[in-house]
């Protein structure tokens, strides 16, 4: 099993951009991402803070993608 990564809400939302989702609007400094099939994610965004472990856990399980596959978009 591969470790979380340590990522930002601006390196999160460009592996979001990169798997098809686009921004629909923002609430306060969260932002909503939907996927043409129907997926929704919510994303923090708070400038230059790290995503909390548990929050990105839960985010990957709204984008149906494992450690690995996120781990590989954020290389790409």
């Amino acid at each position: 099993m591969t470790r979380l990564p340590r990522v930002t809400g601006r390196e999160c939302e460009r592996a979001l951009l990169r798997l098809g989702f686009q921004s629909r609007r923002t609430k306060g400094s969260h932002r909503i991402y939907v996927h043409p099939d129907g997926r929704r994610v919510v994303l923090p965004s708070h400038a230059g803070r790290i995503i909390k472990p548990r929050t990105l856990r839960g985010i990957l399980d709204d984008l149906e993608v494992s450690a690995e596959g996120f781990v590989a978009l954020l290389r790409r």
